[in-house]
This record gives C-alpha cells, sequence and structure tokens, in this order.
C-alpha cells in the first residue's frame, strides 16, 4: 500500500511559477514510477509528466514540454514537479500516482495508487 500527499499548489500569475511535492508513505517508493496528471473542471484527466524509478527516464507531455521538469528524491520519497512559465490553460487540480513499474507509465489505467489532488490556479 502507498499513500500519496500533493502539496504546493496555490494561485500564480502567468508567466510565474510553483514547485509541487508528492510525498509517498512506505518503503517501497523507489519500486515505483511516478506520474503528475491534471484535471480542469468538465476535463478529463491528462497526463502531464511521468518519470522511471530511478529518475532516469523521464517522460513530458507536449503542452508542459519545456516548462515542467519533473524530479523525485528516492531517500525523501518525493516526486517533485517544479513549473514555470505557467499560463492560464495550466489551471487544473494537479494528481501525482505511482504504477508498479520499472520505467515511465503514460497510461492512466496502469497507476495503482493517486494522491487526493492539489489545485492550480494560473490567473491572465
Amino acid at each position: 500500500q502507498v499513500q500519496l500527499v500533493e502539496s504546493g499548489g496555490g494561485l500564480v500569475q502567468a508567466g510565474g511559477s510553483l514547485r509541487l511535492s508528492c510525498a509517498a508513505s512506505g518503503r517501497t517508493f523507489i519500486s515505483y514510477s511516478m506520474g503528475w496528471f491534471r484535471q480542469a473542471p468538465g476535463k478529463e484527466r491528462e497526463f502531464v509528466a511521468a518519470i522511471s524509478w530511478s529518475g532516469g527516464s523521464i517522460y513530458y507531455a507536449d503542452s508542459v514540454k519545456g516548462r515542467f521538469t519533473i524530479s523525485r528524491d528516492n531517500a525523501k520519497n518525493t516526486v517533485y514537479l517544479q513549473m514555470n512559465s505557467l499560463k492560464p490553460e495550466d489551471t487544473a487540480v494537479y494528481f501525482c500516482a505511482a504504477a508498479r513499474a520499472l520505467t515511465y507509465v503514460l497510461d492512466r489505467a496502469r497507476y495503482d495508487y493517486w494522491g487526493q489532488g492539489t489545485q492550480v490556479t494560473v490567473s491572465s
């Protein structure tokens, strides 16, 4: 069992930055690849970024490539999402998720555990 708790969301002006954190419980964090997803009102949850268990493989959605950076610290059981040059269309609830896999996972259905989400609002 893995419990995930996101933090770091908030209100920011367009062009600003936020850093999301996702703290995982349990001693098996290193066994999981991690991902960030987001869900805007009235829309489906969409993939944002994913990272393999070692951090050696990373993948981004085209919409955030070059602006967002995913990273993880296995000693702290934490995964991060650094978000720069934020746009109003980035406004959503951001979720972290864990998948029992060695490489990064893009398919939402393959994730085993989800956090409760943190709200990110970007004003224009």
